[in-house]
């Protein structure tokens, strides 16, 4: 499909050269906050400073190694791989549960594996595609899409910069200059062309720029982690540190949880088929699986947490009109170089929240926006008012559900409870095959 069909202004297997790719790489990078899963997890663990700086090292590195795997070798999409929020529960339960830090991870590591061999076979065996084909026509494709955004808005806005660390009014006053220079520079690559390359295109960039250099002006960079941050270092805590068990209870239990990163997945690989109109083949459907997988497996030997395909990918590609291939091999190039260069990625973690958080708000409601763009018709006759309407309420109502709520639930139901896109999903498919199985055509 042409870029003049699609709306893009370089499609995805159009080449743009090294200098410039390397540049819109960052922008991905900078865009998709991978490192706060990383922290979270590592929090909870009662880590070292050494160990979550070397647990962030290694994240960096499988983010990098997923990433090329996904984009030049199984999906061959525009993708990048970063860790998901949704095993941050799992990994938590079976490391306490196994010895914490006497054993614990090595059972996390070796779950984890098992699962991720699995997901492989998964693909391998050509049945992935036949489920997608069958359980997920447009209306379930998009309503998927228009979840995924529609859950990240509360992130965006409260883990970002209304319950951010500082003082909420600066919070909020960086994430407003970050959004306002993000709006000017696409205003002005859309009203001047000869800027467009720079402005449109290099949008993220320059808004989380401003955002950076307000923020050091107002003493909100900490700019002493930067400082005491290494050079360079290899990973220390890796498989090889830690050790790998098996324990039968934990590996069911990251099976599932796998199961509900691939229904995660699929909503996010809708999200970037939509906004670069280009359809995934059934090959593309299990090779990408093949790919999480591998992901996955890579990630655990390295120690670090499940990697997964970033939904905020396709909200940079919508509002930057650039898919190009080459540009997420950059990407995975730049987290392979956050993994050994600790200035680098230690730079990257001191951006303030709320920078971030005024141009990921964006990004996810574009992300939102293109869902309802894949349903397409919204005429409402029959039952798809059902079909689309009832998967938004559950996702709102898991995003606001109180923690108590969560916290008395067993150990299996708080997984899904945890991840409102795998219940929205499920919900979709459910309502779709029960109230509009007539005549419904795939997303792909």
């Amino acid at each position: 499909m042409s870029e003049k069909d699609s709306g893009l202004l370089i499609g995805a297997n159009d080449k743009v050269p090294v200098a410039e790719a390397g540049l819109l790489g960052l922008q991905h990078v900078l865009a998709m906050d991978v490192y706060v899963p990383p922290l979270i997890i590592a929090g909870l663990l009662s880590m070292s400073a050494t160990k979550t700086s070397g647990f962030l090292q290694v994240a960096f590195l499988a983010c990098g190694i997923g990433t090329l795997f996904q984009t030049s070798l199984f999906l061959k999409m525009p993708m990048s791989q970063g860790p998901s929020y949704v095993p941050i529960g799992a990994i938590v339960g079976v490391f306490m549960a196994n010895g914490a830090g006497h054993g614990g991870m090595a059972t996390v590591i070796g779950s984890s594996i098992v699962a991720a061999i699995l997901l492989i076979l998964l693909g391998f065996s050509g049945f992935y595609q036949k489920i997608v084909n069958t359980l997920v026509p447009s209306i379930v494709g998009g309503t998927i899409i228009t979840c995924v955004g529609l859950s990240l808005i509360p992130s965006a806005l409260n883990d970002n910069i209304f319950e951010a660390s500082g003082n909420i009014y600066q919070n909020i006053e960086l994430a407003v200059i970050t959004m306002i220079a993000l709006l000017v520079s696409i205003a002005i690559g859309t009203y001047v062309p000869k800027l467009q390359k720079i402005f449109k295109i290099g949008s993220i960039v320059i808004a989380l720029a401003v955002g950076t250099i307000v923020a050091s002006f107002k003493g909100l960079m900490n700019w002493s982690s930067v400082a005491n941050a290494d050079w360079f270092s290899f990973p220390k805590f890796t498989a090889l540190h830690y050790g790998i068990d098996f324990n039968l209870s934990a590996i069911i239990t990251f099976i599932i949880i796998f199961m509900v990163l691939t229904t995660e997945t699929t909503g996010t690989w809708f999200a970037m088929s939509a906004v670069t109109k280009e359809k995934i083949s059934n090959k593309q459907w299990n090779h990408g699986i093949i790919g999480e997988g591998m992901s996955c497996l890579v990630a655990a030997l390295l120690g670090s947490t499940p990697m997964t395909g970033y939904s905020t990918n396709a909200g940079v590609v919508s509002i930057t009109g650039v898919a190009s291939r080459r540009v997420f091999v950059a990407a995975g190039f730049w987290f392979i170089l956050l993994g050994f260069f600790g200035k680098l990625s230690a730079l990257l973690a001191a951006i303030p929240s709320a920078v971030v958080g005024g141009v990921f708000a964006i990004i996810v409601v574009i992300i939102m926006l293109s869902g309802l763009n894949v349903i397409g018709d919204l005429n409402m006759t029959g039952n798809k008012g059902y079909v689309i309407g009832v998967p938004i309420v559950m996702t709102l109502a898991l995003v606001f559900l109180p923690d108590k709520v969560v916290n008395d639930s067993p150990q299996m139901i708080q997984y899904l409870l945890g991840s409102p896109i795998t219940v929205a999903a499920l919900t979709a498919v459910i309502l779709n095959l029960i109230l509009n199985n007539k005549g419904t055509k795939t997303v792909n």
